[in-house]
C-alpha cells in the first residue's frame, strides 16, 4: 500500500470529508450564527430597552458617532432585526456582510482597549476596558461565516434552497 493511499484509508477523501467532519462543520457555523447573532440581538435590545445606553456607549467609545437618542433607536431594531437573521442564517449574503461591518468597525473604535486591554502602555486605569477584548474573537468568528457561507448546511437559507430542488 502506498504512503498516499494509506493516509486516505485512515483520514477518507480530503475533499469530500466525513460524516463527523460534516457534522463537526455544521455545529460549528450554527454555534458562530448563534453566537455572533446572539450578541447584536442582545445589543440592539439593550439600545431599545435602555435609551440612555446607546448614546452614551456613542460619546465615550465611539467618538460620539450617532449619539443621537433615536438614530441609536433606530440602531437597535436594526441590530435586532440582523441578529435574528444571523441566528436562522436568512439572507446570509446581506446578513452576514452587514454584521462583519458592524463587528469590525466597532472593533476598530476601541482599538487601544483591544491592544491594551490591562492599561498598562496605552490606556489610563479609568479607560481600560477588559471585556472589549472578546470583539476580536468575534471580529474573527463574523469572518469566518462570511468565508464558510456556502457550507452551512443548517442554516434557513440552504435549507430553504434543498426544498426547491426537490
Amino acid at each position: 500500500m502506498r504512503p498516499a493511499d494509506y493516509g486516505q484509508r485512515i483520514y477518507g477523501n480530503p475533499r469530500e470529508g466525513s460524516l463527523n467532519d460534516q457534522l463537526a462543520k455544521n455545529a460549528s457555523l450554527l454555534l458562530l450564527r448563534f453566537g455572533t447573532g446572539g450578541l447584536l440581538l442582545v445589543w440592539g435590545a439593550q439600545r431599545l430597552i435602555a435609551p440612555a445606553t446607546g448614546p452614551h456607549l456613542a460619546t465615550r467609545y465611539y467618538s460620539g458617532l450617532f449619539e443621537n437618542g433615536t438614530l441609536q433607536l433606530a440602531y437597535g431594531a436594526a441590530e435586532v432585526a440582523l441578529g435574528a437573521l444571523i441566528i436562522l442564517g436568512l439572507f446570509r449574503g446581506f446578513a452576514y456582510v452587514a454584521q462583519a461591518v458592524i463587528l469590525i468597525t466597532g472593533a476598530g473604535f476601541i482599538w487601544r482597549q483591544l491592544l491594551d486591554p490591562l492599561s498598562l502602555y496605552l490606556l489610563d486605569k479609568d479607560s481600560a476596558q477588559i471585556l472589549f477584548f472578546p470583539s476580536v474573537t468575534v471580529a474573527a468568528a463574523t469572518l469566518v461565516l462570511l468565508a464558510f457561507r456556502n457550507e452551512d448546511r443548517w442554516s434557513a437559507d440552504a435549507l430553504m434552497k434543498g426544498k426547491r430542488r426537490k
